[in-house]
Order: C-alpha cells, then sequence, then structure tokens
C-alpha cells in the first residue's frame, strides 16, 4: 500500500537527494506563507512537515510535495486576524474533514472535467505568483515601497528595493544558482543540481564573507517536535458558524491545486497517480495537523517540480523531504539559517521558468480564440484572485463556449413521404439548442401527419425533453397528428402533455449507457 520500496539503488539515491534538496526549499516558503497567514513560523513549519510526510505516504501520487501554501495561506489571514490562531486549528481539522468525504464520495474523478486551457492557465498563473512571491526578497522590510501612493500600494510588486550595492549582490548570486541549476545537468546527473546550487553558493557566502541575508534573518527555525493540541475554541454552533465558511473555501482550494498539481506530475512523469487516494491523504494530512498546531496545506507545485526534475519519483522523496525538514527543525536549524535567500530564490526562479508553459504562447494563434481567451484568463485569476476561482471560472466560461458551439449543430431536415410530413433531426438538443430546434418546424404548413426521427439526434438534458414537449403541443392544438420515432425511454417517461399523440418506435429506440469511471 505504501510504496516505500524502490526499484534500485539509484532510484533511491535519486529519492533521498532530491527529497533533501526539496526540504531546503521548504524551509523559506513554510516560513513566508506563515508571516501571509499571520501566525508563527513553527506553525508553517510544523504544517510543512506532517502534511508532507502524511500525503507523501497516504495521498495518491508518488514525488509529488504537499505543505503549507500561499493560497491557502492568503485565506487565512482574516480568520486568525478576527478570531485568532486557535480557530485556525479548530479550522484546518474541520478542513480535512472535509476533504476525507470528497475522497470517500470519489469526487477526484471531477478534475478530468477541467478543460486543457484552464489547465495551461492554472500552470502559468501559478507560475507568475511564484515569481511574484520572490520579490520581497528583493526589498527592505516594513519600509515603504516604489508604489507609495498608487493603487498597487502594499501589493507583491511594491518592493523597497536595497540599496544599489546589495541589490547587484543579491541578484549576482541569485544568477550563479540559476547558472549552476541550468549547467551542471550537462556534465553530471550524480547530485541534484539544485541542491548543487545551493551547496556551492552557500560556501560562497561563508567563505568570503559576503554581505547578503540568509534565512535565519528572516526568522529563526529552532523548535521541538510539535506537540498534540485539541483546538482551544469552544465547541458551540457559534463556532461551526465561524471556521465552516472558511473550511469549505480551504479544502476546495487544497483539493484543486493538490489534484491539478497531481495531473501536471502525470504528464511529466507519464505516470497515473489517483486523485481520490490523493483528496483521503489530503484530508488526513490536515486533520492532523490541525491536531498538532500547523496551518494545513496541500500540493506545492514549485516544489513538486523541483522533486521531479531532480530525479525524485517515489515516495520516499516526500518522506525524506518531510523528514529532513523536521531534523531542521530539531538539530540543523543553525546551518539551515546560514542559506543564503539568493540561493534559494534562484531555486525558485528555475521552477517559475521549468512550470510556465513556455509552449502557450507558440500557440496562442493556432487554438481557438475561446480556448487563448480562457487560458489568459485563468492566468490572471490566478494572480489577482486565488487558483479555487481561477478554476471555477475558467470551467465556466469553458463550458458555456461549449454549449454556444454544440448549440449551432442542432439540424431538422424537412421531407414528404406520401400523406405525411417528414423531419429527420440531427444534432444535440439541450438548452442552448431549444431555441433553434423549435424555429426549424413549420407547424402551420405541415401536413396533418407528421413524423419526427430523433435516430440522429440526442436528448440530453430536460430542457431537450421540454422542447419536444412544446412542439407536441403546437401540433395539438394545430388539430394535427405527430409520431415521434426513436426516443429512449427517459423521453417518453417523461412526455406526458402529448398524450396518445406520442407513436415511438421501441424496437428501435437506442438506450443511451453512460459508463460511470471512478
Amino acid at each position: 500500500m505504501f510504496e516505500l520500496k524502490a526499484n534500485t539503488a539509484q532510484s533511491v539515491k535519486n529519492d533521498v537527494l532530491s527529497g533533501l534538496t526539496v526540504a531546503l526549499a521548504l524551509v523559506p516558503e513554510a516560513v513566508a506563507f506563515a508571516f501571509v497567514a499571520g501566525v508563527d513560523p513553527l506553525v508553517g513549519l510544523y504544517a510543512a512537515f506532517m502534511v508532507g510526510l502524511i500525503t507523501a505516504v497516504f495521498g495518491g501520487r508518488p514525488g509529488m510535495i504537499s505543505g503549507a501554501t500561499g493560497a491557502l495561506a492568503v485565506v487565512m489571514v482574516s480568520l486568525v486576524a478576527d478570531h485568532g490562531v486557535e480557530y485556525l486549528f479548530a479550522t484546518v481539522v474541520l478542513m480535512g474533514i472535509l476533504q476525507i468525504t470528497a475522497g470517500a464520495l470519489k469526487l477526484g474523478k471531477f478534475i478530468r472535467m477541467v478543460p486543457h486551457p484552464v489547465m495551461l492557465g492554472f500552470v502559468n498563473g501559478l507560475a507568475i505568483v511564484i515569481f511574484l512571491a520572490q520579490l520581497s526578497q528583493f526589498g527592505l522590510a516594513g519600509e515603504a515601497g516604489w508604489l507609495e501612493g498608487t493603487t498597487l500600494q502594499g501589493s507583491v510588486i511594491d518592493v523597497a528595493w536595497l540599496e544599489t550595492s546589495n541589490l547587484l549582490r543579491m541578484l549576482g548570486l541569485v544568477a550563479l544558482t540559476m547558472a549552476v541549476i541550468y549547467f551542471l545537468p550537462k556534465f553530471t546527473r550524480a547530485i541534484p543540481s539544485s541542491l548543487a546550487a545551493i551547496l556551492v553558493v552557500t560556501g560562497l557566502v561563508i567563505g568570503f564573507n559576503l554581505d547578503t541575508r540568509v534565512v535565519g534573518d528572516v526568522a529563526a527555525i529552532a523548535g521541538g517536535l510539535p506537540q498534540f493540541h485539541i483546538p482551544s475554541v469552544p465547541f458551540t454552533f457559534e463556532t461551526l458558524q465561524i471556521i465552516l465558511p472558511y473550511s469549505i473555501i480551504l479544502a476546495a482550494i487544497g483539493l484543486i491545486e493538490s489534484l491539478l498539481t497531481l495531473r501536471l506530475v502525470d504528464e511529466i512523469t507519464q505516470s497515473h497517480g489517483n486523485g481520490n487516494r490523493e483528496c483521503l491523504g489530503q484530508g488526513l494530512a490536515n486533520t492532523v495537523t490541525g491536531m498538532f498546531g500547523g496551518m494545513g496545506g496541500c500540493a506545492m507545485i514549485g516544489q513538486s517540480m523541483i522533486n521531479v526534475n531532480s530525479g525524485g519519483r517515489g515516495r520516499l522523496s516526500g518522506i525524506v523531504a518531510a523528514l529532513s525538514l523536521l531534523a531542521f527543525i530539531l538539530v540543523g536549524s543553525a546551518w539551515i539559517e546560514k542559506i543564503p535567500l539568493a540561493a534559494l530564490v534562484g531555486v525558485m526562479f528555475m521552477v517559475v521558468l521549468g512550470t510556465f508553459e513556455w509552449s502557450s504562447l507558440r500557440i496562442m494563434n493556432k487554438i481557438p480564440r475561446s480556448d487563448a481567451f480562457v487560458l489568459v484568463l485563468v492566468s490572471g485569476v490566478t494572480v489577482v484572485s486565488d487558483l479555487a476561482v481561477a478554476v471555477v471560472v475558467g470551467v465556466i466560461v469553458s463550458a458555456l463556449v461549449f454549449a454556444w458551439n454544440n448549440a449551432k449543430q442542432i439540424r431538422v431536415q424537412r421531407s414528404e413521404h406520401d400523406t405525411s410530413q417528414y423531419y429527420t433531426v440531427t444534432g444535440p438538443l439541450f438548452f442552448g439548442s431549444t431555441t433553434a430546434f423549435l424555429t426549424q418546424f413549420s407547424v402551420s404548413e405541415d401536413k396533418n401527419d407528421v413524423i419526427i426521427d430523433f435516430l440522429g439526434s440526442k436528448v440530453c438534458d430536460h430542457s431537450g425533453l421540454e422542447a419536444i414537449d412544446t412542439l407536441a403541443e403546437r401540433y395539438l392544438k394545430a388539430g394535427k397528428t405527430v409520431h415521434l420515432l426513436h426516443l429512449s425511454q427517459d423521453c417518453k417517461n417523461l412526455l406526458k402533455k402529448a398524450g396518445n399523440l406520442v407513436e415511438v418506435n421501441v424496437i428501435e429506440d437506442p438506450r443511451y449507457l453512460v459508463p460511470v469511471i471512478d
């Protein structure tokens, strides 16, 4: 069940080294997202450890990394500010229970309803978000940014930039990190290039005593083991009213980001994860995390890309990343705090370059305009709002475009057969095509005996049934007899108003069987 055993010694080495690399990148991210949520850095670090470990063991996608994320942190801000951190822990527990319920109901399969342009928009938008999140590392904390007095004041790009010498030093170290990551694989893959880059830049800064910010300047990460802790909140209906809306939003965002990241890792590794199992794993992780003083989390696309690109494919990589992070908290904090922020920023910039779907820019003029619009829309909404809203908006717009295009495919061909008027219907009949369907019949001009053949048509919803019923009533009021051929059983059962005027060819009626796929 746990799939801890790797196939070869090489895969074990890859998983261990990539897991260590991911753990180093998890530290500043967890601390930063804790600050975003307004909680102590250890709350973010504990979440990264527990969510990462539990999802690595029980989740549905080996090689995918989970932890505290910015998409969830921005939702938690107002809850923590208004009610305190204990309500956050209670919210995370309820969030996990909702995610377990989603997994038990096998709702993970619905991620396949997300169209490819939405997936591209999600990836591009998230790459931009990851890039923008790194800009604060080039600024002075607590000082007004260069956009003070404008509508963008306080945004992620409103940074009080470092003075020139420090800024240039920071940029140089970032560039060196990126260069090592890019060129090292051309010579050897014995060690993950991201880990090598962090070690090289850290050694350079320590060896030459360069004046640049390190992890320890952001926050102290030393701490003990997370302690079991039932959230100190009143167990009342009023408390449920407070935490339930937040729990629903967090559960939705967490599952959407996790399942979309799962799909992305599937494509990169040419393998197949289990969406429903991932829902269960995420739910279990958040339920436990809330009981141990963590801020909750979900899959992290940046760290997942670092892991996969560093050779991490098995569950062992996620386990090593989580346990290494715990080791950093317990005994290795003094070393980790010496890592230059520039090295970690460089790693994340390479993640941005690898995550962004550059091919989407080349195909803009080759795909339908509607798909291009959805791609750009989802990217933009991901940046200015959040992932869940962006995906929902993208799916809705894609569904409306699909409905509009399919509504134009309904065709009704009119002909005469002896004493009867014969109509042949082709194309889907649903809410979007009912108006076009009804306008193609000439009730007043038709003969008294009318035959309408639905063999080439599929009645998709109740609106289609109502359109057929409306048409039958029109012929009834005109004193004419209408025969409806090749309707499915559900159509026959619902067409009550037509009464005995409806004649159905039972022998040739198709049965529309829709397979249920878990």
